[in-house]
C-alpha cells in the first residue's frame, strides 16, 4: 500500500471532477426519485445530505475543531446550484488549508487536515454511485477508497457498530489494480500480513468499494466463511 493514501493535494482534482459530476447529474434528475441504496431517501434527500456534509467538513477544515453536524439544512428550490455552491465552499477550504496542520476528524489516522481531502473524495464517489448513471471511477481512486475503509474506518468501527466477528483472516484483492489487503480477526479486526489459505474476496476495485459501503454492484468472487462475515458486517459510518 505504498501509494495510498495519495498526497493530500492530489485529491483536489478528483474531488472537483466528482462534485462536478454530482452537480451535473442533479440538473437532470428527478428530485423525488427514490435512491435504491439509501433506504427511504429521495434524490433531494441525498443531495441535501452530501451538500451539508461538504459544508460541515469545510467548517471543520477551516477551524480544525469538531463542529456540530446539521445534515438536514434546507437546500432551497435550485438543488443543483445549492449543491455546487456547497462543493465550492469545501474545495476552497481544502485549497487554502495546510494538510499537515492539526485537525479533528472521526477516523483512525493522524489528526491532521489531510484526512478530509481523502474522506470527501470517497464520500462523493459513493453518493455519485447512489445517483446511478455511468460515471466511472478511476480504479486507483477506488482502490484508495477500499484502503480508507480498512485504515481509517475499521480502527474506529466500534464508534458506530459492534465489532465484526471474523473466524479467520480475509484477503481482498482488487483484480484491476492488483492491490491486496488482508484483514485479521481482533477487537476490532486489523490489517496484517497475507496468510496462505485465508478466505478471500476478489473483484474490480470499484465493486469492492461499493460492497464495503453496502452498495449494490457486481458480485465479487467470495471464498470462505470469514469473507462472508466481513462483507456482511457494517464497517463504515
Amino acid at each position: 500500500m505504498t501509494t495510498m493514501p495519495f498526497a493530500p493535494r492530489a485529491y483536489l482534482p478528483v474531488l472537483e471532477e466528482l462534485t462536478g459530476a454530482f452537480a451535473g447529474a442533479l440538473r437532470t434528475a428527478d428530485p423525488a426519485a427514490v435512491v435504491p441504496d439509501c433506504a427511504g431517501w429521495t434524490v433531494a434527500d441525498l443531495a441535501t445530505h452530501l451538500g451539508n456534509v461538504h459544508r460541515w467538513a469545510a467548517t471543520v477544515v477551516r477551524t480544525g475543531e469538531v463542529r456540530p453536524q446539521n445534515f438536514a439544512a434546507e437546500a432551497g428550490d435550485d438543488l443543483a446550484s445549492w449543491y455546487a455552491e456547497s462543493a465550492q465552499l469545501l474545495l476552497g477550504e481544502l485549497q487554502a488549508a495546510e494538510p499537515g496542520d492539526p485537525c479533528w476528524h472521526f477516523g483512525g489516522t493522524g489528526k491532521t487536515k489531510a484526512f478530509w481531502y481523502r474522506r470527501q473524495v470517497h464520500e462523493t464517489a459513493i453518493h455519485l454511485a447512489d445517483l446511478g448513471g455511468d460515471h466511472g471511477l478511476d480504479p486507483a481512486v477506488a482502490a484508495d477508497g477500499v484502503d480508507e475503509v480498512f485504515t481509517a474506518m475499521l480502527p474506529r468501527v466500534t464508534r458506530w457498530h459492534a465489532v465484526p466477528q471474523l473466524p479467520g483472516p480475509v484477503t481482498l484483492r482488487a483484480t484491476d489494480t492488483g492491490d491486496v489487503w488482508t484483514v485479521h480477526p481482533g477487537e476490532p479486526p486489523a490489517l496484517g500480513a497475507a496468510t496462505a489459505g485465508a478466505a478471500s474476496v476478489e473483484a474490480p476495485a470499484r465493486d469492492l468499494l461499493l460492497r464495503l459501503w453496502k452498495r449494490t454492484g457486481l458480485d465479487p468472487r467470495v471464498s470462505g466463511d470469514a469473507a462472508k462475515a466481513l462483507l456482511a458486517a457494517p464497517l463504515t459510518p
